[in-house]
């Protein structure tokens, strides 16, 4: 009989009128606008890209004529515009519809917030600044609505005065940070011609919550930086501390465990690495194996935490320590019992019927599960989907599990995994439409919640280097690259605008605050080359990286491509300079307030 009343329902809703009325039109001078949306209904939660094509009973469309006092490319010289839509509905049982907005220049928005899966009355808000002139389609889609739903919406078009500089757009009580650029006249280290403030793409970062030193590095470069927090803002003192046996350099790559105060910094050298390590904030350092055998040619990645339960029976480091790297047909991680000295065999963790591409940072869990995010895999049904390739028997044996209501994005780059202190899982990626998305697992990746969408917002279209961190298990924070501008963000030709956004949530990732860390600097100007080679759009290579202090204040290390003239040159790109375009200056974004990912030290930052 249910599935006999569910038909009947959907009929109804396929049967549906369109919205009433199907279309209408804004401006400065019209005042808010107001449409009802036909019932929607979906049995189960919809897949990723259902808003795109907007079926008939799963979505509904108004379309939106927005004017502008005058043509965008010059009206938003001196005054700036907010698109205000709300978007509401009643259901008898738990309902979530959501709220997409597409623009005539094929920019994305959505879905509003806050996300709710709940009866009664609901709402959604989405904020679109500085929309574009023409006709936009707003969308109504059932992503779980078991019966089918109307919805209401109301639009309102407001108009300022542009300030100059622009207010950064940072929400009430979000956390903020400090961004402490490498010390160019750092001391050249021994066997180097220069330090490594620049040319840092791809940096690792690490901190020793003994001392509080935090590592970067970059290329055979080990750079340390430490923190002064008697001024404020806090004072920074950076050093190369580069390891004598860092010599030759495919790929770096440093992992900090921080309660041992141990630091290991790797270089891929072919089918190996050269490593080594420090317990001396980088004074002195020891050489050691590098890598399992067999061994991945390419993306290397190393990482530790506890042992799952039963622990090996001979260990003489506290924590397993995981050396993964990536082959021509499969990815391999070997786990070293003496924190990094040596390394047991290579055990492969997927291969190419299951995953392509290539896999991100290996994290591990306080339980001992091993995480090791890839873009790339398959489900099921051959759809591909962000993963994270899981083992819960130290590193014996791996299983893929893909994330749900997501799709693979069309540029590839590295996911990233995180796990809070009770076990739960955070992992951020960039989603097949360009947006940064953030998903949470209870079970150890087994099934998904809904993914959330960090850069809203702010109107984010294009992501690149995805990175996430967790604290305490209801804690985590979400740093990615993001630009407003649409479009494919591979090509010379692009000319994003690209800044640093690092969200936040304190309640399980129910909720999440977004806050752009260089409103006023942008990261790079033009493409982020992401597929490997050379090419002039990767001077920033392939990640970024975050961590945390024993405070849980977050860390971001992250390449600066756009410096000196090119911060203010609309006309600076990546693909063509000048050199300040081109850049790779080494940074720290530091948090300076609010809350950090553990609650035992709330309130030792400023709100």
């Amino acid at each position: 009989m249910r599935n006999a009343l569910f038909v009947a329902a959907l009929f109804l809703a396929l049967s549906a009128t369109a919205a009433t009325p199907p279309g209408g039109s804004i401006s400065s001078t019209s005042g808010p606008v107001s449409w009802t949306y036909a019932p929607v209904v979906a049995g189960t939660v919809i897949d990723t890209g259902t808003e795109d094509i907007c079926p008939p009973g799963v979505c509904d469309e108004y379309d939106l004529t927005l004017s502008l006092p005058s043509p965008a490319s010059t009206f938003y010289v001196n005054y700036t515009a907010t698109l205000s839509i709300h978007y509401t509905w009643t259901s008898p049982v738990p309902t979530d519809l959501d709220i997409f907005a597409y623009g005539p220049n094929g920019a994305k928005y959505g879905p509003g917030s806050p996300d709710t899966n709940t009866s009664g009355d609901n709402y959604e808000d989405l904020v679109i600044t500085d929309p574009v002139d023409g006709v936009w389609a707003l969308r109504s889609v059932a992503s779980l609505s078991p019966l089918p739903t109307p919805a209401q919406a109301t639009a309102t078009l407001t108009i300022a005065t542009r300030t100059n500089p622009p207010t950064p757009k940072i929400p009430p009580h979000a956390a903020t940070f400090v961004n402490y650029p490498a010390d160019p006249n750092m001391a050249i280290p021994l066997g180097s011609t220069v330090n490594g403030a620049h040319g840092a793409g791809e940096p690792s970062i690490g901190v020793n919550w003994k001392t509080g030193a935090v590592f970067i590095e970059s290329g055979n470069h080990t750079l340390r930086v430490l923190f002064n927090d008697g001024p404020s803002p806090a004072s920074a003192t950076w050093a190369d501390k580069r390891s004598p046996f860092a010599r030759v350099s495919l790929d770096p790559i440093l992992w900090a465990d921080s309660t041992t105060g141990r630091v290991i910094e790797s270089q891929l050298d072919g089918a190996c690495s050269t490593m080594s390590y420090t317990e001396d904030d980088a004074e002195t350092w020891q050489p050691a194996e590098g890598c399992g055998t067999p061994a991945g040619p390419d993306h290397q990645t190393v990482g530790g935490g506890n042992y799952a339960s039963p622990a090996p029976a001979v260990h003489t480091y506290p924590h397993a320590v995981y050396y993964c790297s990536q082959g021509i047909a499969t990815a391999i991680c070997a786990r070293s019992d003496d924190g990094g000295l040596t390394f047991g065999p290579g055990v492969p963790i997927y291969n190419l019927t299951q995953c392509g591409g290539l896999h991100g940072h290996v994290r591990v869990a306080p339980d001992g599960t091993a995480y090791v995010p890839n873009e790339n895999c398959s489900d099921a049904a051959g759809v591909e989907r962000p993963a994270v390739v899981v083992s819960s028997d130290n590193g014996l044996t791996w299983t893929v599990k893909t994330i749900s209501l997501t799709k693979s994005s069309r540029n590839g780059g590295d996911p990233s995994v995180s796990a809070g202190s009770a076990n739960t899982i955070y992992t951020g990626f960039v989603n097949y439409d360009g947006h940064a998305k953030v998903s949470v697992s209870h079970d150890r990746g087994a099934t998904w919640g809904k993914p959330f969408d960090a850069g809203t917002g702010y109107g984010i279209q294009n992501t690149e280097f995805a990175e996430v961190i967790a604290g305490d298990d209801n804690r985590a924070a979400f740093a990615f690259l993001g630009t407003t501008t649409p479009g494919d963000d591979q090509s010379s030709a692009f000319n994003g605008v690209w800044h640093m956004y690092v969200s936040m949530t304190y309640d399980g990732g129910k909720s999440w605050t977004t806050s752009d860390v260089t409103p006023a600097d942008p990261v790079q100007r033009g493409c982020i080359w992401n597929g490997g080679g050379s090419n002039a759009c990767r001077n920033l290579l392939d990640f970024n990286d975050i961590t945390v202090d024993k405070i849980g204040r977050v860390l971001i290390g992250y390449a600066d491509g756009c410096t000196g003239s090119c911060v203010n040159d609309p006309t600076a790109n990546a693909s063509v300079g000048p050199a300040d375009a081109q850049d790779s200056w080494a940074t720290v974004a530091r948090q300076v307030s609010g809350k950090t990912l553990f609650g035992a030290f709330d309130g030792t930052l400023p709100k």
